[in-house]
């Protein structure tokens, strides 16, 4: 039988959901709003770019980033969200959730209105800062994975904590919507004042100086929900595992959470001492004994989200070039450059909506019932079959009267990544790892990755360019590209099905039950009674 906890931790362990456990996700979640913004807008107004600061005037097409320009602009921002996440999750366990918690939102304000101001003479020292700015915007994003992560578990009763955890991570499809509603909407707006001929090559790939600003917009507006938050960031007590088993301060422990579950907790520092003192709880991250407990464990979480972050990143970032392939967006040179933007952000949006939200808020709804393992595993099969059922037949796809069924099937790969590997890979890593080492474990996770994410955004780009000489005149410029890397994203999610098998199954656990803060030194469960655990008062 599991000794009993610290009492501030039963309490947190036992509380029943309450306005405190929505404002947190409120808060973590629109951290969450603002990364998936920002990371998936580029996506938005890559082609934009192309058509304002590449336009060949000898050319008798639109202009478009050159491949080493593209895979730069898409990828900067994983670069620096890779480094954010080692960072921040270290220093997350070092000085403490909240106390980091700030600075990553402040960066992310101040990058992305950066990304707006994009400055300099020519195109390519224009390009240059705007990847400056990604970088560090995806820096503070990347220190809101792990930091969010953490304290949403340490704040979650054991029996819906997958689902608070999950909620927070599900507002990331709200900024992927967020980001194609304010593109539909500066576009639309800028298309009626400055409507200009389809392409016309007297009028620089058919747009005006007036489309600069597009993009601009779009890219400044990501700093206005990060800045609305910061208040109530500041505003969050420290999390009380943080507080009592890393800090060892239990009164402040019990304080805190005495204030946000308003009942009386006792401190027992006593017990505090007992339990952070022990050898098998003063391990460090690469010892002997680290590798013991949890080595498995951190090869599972990173194996997973690396193989699943090169699949949906790949899609998120090249749905344009997928639709453009298939002919469910016209050619450039039917369109002026602000309607393009209209149309990529009009299809991306209809996505998000019918297959990346409800795949979210299925796995808030199922994860404590059927579990992580179970979701993850099923997410990664369908991803699987689904993105085979479009590569096998892929001329069937490319057919126009057959282009509404493609974009069905392609919407269910982004249902079964949400409700599937995508929402849990960022739950398991933050309730599997001791409190001490957990937004490091945490952040190392996110970083494998985010790595897969720099290999989808490198790789897929320059397989999608690939082209099929006997297609090209026909419409398909990116049809042999986009096929083989369908392939290539089925291999990534069956290799994602065979490393799940390694996940370990964290429904209806506390924490420290699940990470091996309750066992001895030999690494069997310590006796009731071994430490002190007063009852809660007033209860």
């Amino acid at each position: 039988m599991a000794r009993q906890q610290l009492q501030v931790l039963d309490a947190l362990d036992g509380a029943k959901t309450q306005l405190y456990h929505f404002t947190a996700i409120i808060i973590a979640g629109m951290g969450f709003f603002t990364d998936a913004y920002d990371l998936f807008s580029i996506s938005l107004v890559t082609k934009l770019l192309g058509r304002i600061y590449y336009y060949d005037p000898t050319s008798d097409t639109p202009g478009s980033l050159p491949p080493n320009v593209a895979a730069a602009v898409n990828g900067v921002a994983f670069c620096g969200t890779l480094s954010g996440q080692l960072f921040f999750g270290w220093l997350g366990d070092k000085l403490g959730r909240k106390n980091v918690y700030g600075m990553t939102l402040m960066l992310m304000v101040i990058c992305s209105v950066g990304c707006g101001l994009s400055f300099g003479s020519s195109p390519k020292s224009v390009i240059t800062t705007l990847c400056f700015f990604r970088f560090w915007l995806g820096f503070g994003i990347g220190g809101d994975y792990p930091l969010s992560a953490t304290i949403m578990s340490e704040y979650a009763n054991k029996k819906t904590r997958g689902s608070f955890i999950a909620a927070v991570f599900a507002m990331q499809g709200f900024g992927i919507i967020g980001g194609g509603i304010v593109t539909l909407i500066v576009s639309a707006a800028f298309k009626a004042k400055y409507n200009v001929p389809a392409y016309d090559i007297n009028r620089k790939g058919s747009t005006v100086p007036q489309a600069d600003y597009v993009w601009r917009l779009i890219f400044m507006f990501g700093a206005v929900p990060a800045a609305l938050t910061y208040y109530w960031r500041m505003k969050m007590p420290e999390t009380a595992r943080y507080t009592a088993l890393v800090a060892k301060n239990a009164k402040q422990a019990a304080a805190d959470m005495s204030k946000v579950l308003q009942v009386d907790i006792e401190a027992n520092q006593n017990a505090v001492a007992t339990i952070t003192t022990k050898d098998s709880n003063s391990f460090g991250l690469f010892t002997k004994q680290f590798l013991r407990r949890h080595g498995v464990h951190l090869l599972a979480t990173t194996s997973t989200w690396f193989l699943l972050d090169i699949a949906f990143y790949s899609q998120n970032l090249f749905q344009k070039d997928i639709f453009s392939a298939i002919g469910w967006i016209p050619p450039a040179k039917s369109m002026n450059a602000i309607e393009e933007v209209f149309r990529i952000s009009r299809a991306q949006t209809l996505i998000a909506l019918c297959g990346t939200v409800p795949g979210y808020w299925f796995t808030v709804a199922l994860i404590d019932v059927i579990g992580r393992w179970v979701i993850q595993m099923i997410g990664f099969f369908f991803m699987m079959a689904f993105m085979l059922a479009l590569a096998i037949p892929y001329e069937h796809w490319t057919k126009s009267e057959n282009r509404i069924g493609f974009v069905v099937m392609y919407a269910f790969t982004f249902f079964f990544a949400n409700f599937g590997p995508n929402s849990t890979t960022f739950i398991v890593p933050a309730e599997i790892f001791p409190a001490r080492l957990r937004s490091t474990c945490h952040g190392i996770s996110a970083a494998a990755g985010k790595a897969g994410a720099i290999v989808g955004a490198f790789g897929f780009l320059y397989a999608a360019q690939s082209q099929d000489p006997a297609k090209t005149d026909a419409g398909y410029p990116a049809g042999i590209g986009v096929r083989n890397s369908l392939f290539v994203l089925a291999g990534c999610s069956f290799l994602g099905l065979l490393f799940t098998l390694l996940v370990p199954e964290s429904k209806g656990k506390s924490l420290e039950e699940i990470s091996g803060e309750n066992e001895n030194d030999d690494g069997t469960e310590m006796a009731a009674g071994t430490t002190i655990a007063p009852v809660l008062n007033n209860q």
